[in-house]
């Protein structure tokens, strides 16, 4: 007869504790260990008890990745060129952004695709199988070639694929599946962390594709434990607007590539189209010079995407003007906004300053610095910067102008959409002169004030 062990296990962290306490002695949270009946045999983990053997790093065989490419060039794009057997992907995004959606039109186009046609099984715990086929049939998918089952069930789910052997499984979502061997209820640490190591343990012995949709918190962050996140190779976010038809896939984790890659869809109809010129969408189409607007190039993972960067400062009727920023840091405004002060003389202490990035997007790099300088600058002083003019940089609290990673990436997409005269920095200053650009490098924020006016 199989022994059972009582375990109190916390629902914040996932650690553990043999006997009950008022406070978690692993994050110190209060009231959060419930009870947790495990079974003592350690079967599900007899696998990993084989016997293994030292090799020398240089003695290991390293082959080149094969990949299966979705054709969905932006998804491949922020995976990094497609699909890795044995590779385990987790996907987050708020309800209704369009997980789902976007899934089974990369898994449509992966199976009618004759080069790389494979076995697709697509489980879903939230929906039914008749939802899935009216979406389907909505986005006018060809889907004769992808199978889908609405199971919950850890145990049945491994056995079905065991038996089929697909080469690329979705689980939609990790939330919902339960294991027989613990007790707690689907969407406890204990039960995602349990179904996501077994899935990934699966994944790597039959070299399968697994794609894990997750849920995600109010905070934008994926909801279980932490540990999750540490478990797959690949972590991608999809986020959006509530009042834009935008959506944007970005890469945080990636074992297989490159993080920070960001990849942009707009939602349609006929679900999600690519935009493969994401900087047009983030122009604003004004034909005339307005004070306060400035383009620049900010960078995401290795695509460079023109944002127009707008500033509003105008007197402020209270006592404390207000400082508010979309899609920028608010502390990077004020450092932005005491270099100017300091080192320009152009104080804003009396005024209201608003910032916004066109589109919606949101900025985390340092290389748009310079730009907002001269956003606020122009809207201060009423002067607009000339048109076809480019601007980035990276700004010291010494007020000198510091180089940005990939500035010939950048200089060439923004010549690419009719941009002919750039200021940056002096270090990002190619070493060729670029025919029909004029580069006007700088090495402090009063050159650049003085060249953006003058």
């Amino acid at each position: 007869m199989v022994k059972t062990k009582v375990l109190y296990q916390c629902v914040q962290c996932g650690g553990q504790s043999s006997k009950w306490q008022g406070q978690c002695p692993h994050c110190f949270e209060w009231n959060c260990l419930e009870e947790l009946v495990t079974s003592g045999s350690n079967n599900r983990f007899q696998a990993l008890n084989k016997k293994s053997s030292l090799v020398r790093i240089n003695d290991v065989e390293v082959n080149e990745i094969l990949r299966h490419p979705t054709n969905n060039h932006e998804l491949d794009r922020v995976l990094g060129g497609g699909l890795v057997p044995g590779g385990v992907t987790l996907i987050g995004g708020d309800p209704g952004i369009g997980k789902s959606t976007l899934l089974i039109q990369a898994l449509a186009s992966l199976t009618q695709n004759p080069s790389s046609a494979l076995n697709v099984i697509y489980v879903t715990g939230e929906e039914s199988i008749e939802q899935i086929a009216m979406r389907a049939r909505r986005l006018d998918l060809e889907v004769s070639d992808l199978f889908a089952v609405s199971e919950i069930n850890l145990t049945q789910i491994i056995k079905m694929i065991e038996k089929e052997k697909p080469k690329v499984v979705v689980i939609d979502s990790i939330q919902t599946l339960f294991s027989d061997e613990l007790t707690s209820a689907p969407g406890s640490v204990s039960q995602v962390r349990e179904c996501a190591a077994q899935l990934t343990r699966l994944a790597k012995a039959n070299e399968i594709s697994m794609i894990l949709v997750g849920h995600v918190t109010k905070d934008g962050s994926i909801a279980g434990p932490r540990v999750l996140e540490h478990i797959v190779d690949t972590v991608l976010y999809f986020e959006g607007e509530a009042n834009s038809s935008y959506r944007l896939i970005r890469s945080i984790k990636n074992r297989y590539g490159a993080v920070n890659e960001l990849g942009i869809y707009a939602m349609t109809e006929k679900g999600l189209k690519e935009i493969l010129n994401p900087s047009a969408i983030f122009l604003s189409a004004t034909s005339f010079e307005t004070s306060g607007s400035v383009i620049t190039v900010m960078q995401e993972g290795t695509r460079p995407i023109l944002i127009e960067i707008q500033a509003l400062v105008d007197e402020s009727k209270q006592a404390s003007p207000k400082r508010l920023s979309v899609g920028l840091e608010n502390n990077r405004m004020a450092m932005i906004l005491a270099v100017l002060n300091k080192h320009l003389n152009l104080s804003c202490h009396h005024h209201d300053v608003f910032l916004n990035a066109v589109g919606g997007v949101k900025i985390s790099e340092p290389g748009v610095d310079l730009a907002v300088l001269i956003a606020i600058a122009s809207s201060l002083q009423e002067q607009p910067v000339p048109k076809k003019t480019i601007i980035f940089g990276e700004i010291g609290l010494g007020g000198e102008v510091r180089p940005v990673v990939r500035g010939q990436e950048r200089i060439q997409e923004a010549k690419k959409l009719g941009f002919e005269r750039f200021i940056l920095p002096r270090k990002n200053l190619p070493k060729k002169a670029i025919e029909g650009v004029e580069l006007l490098a700088v090495d402090d924020v009063n050159s650049a004030l003085n060249l953006v006016f003058n």
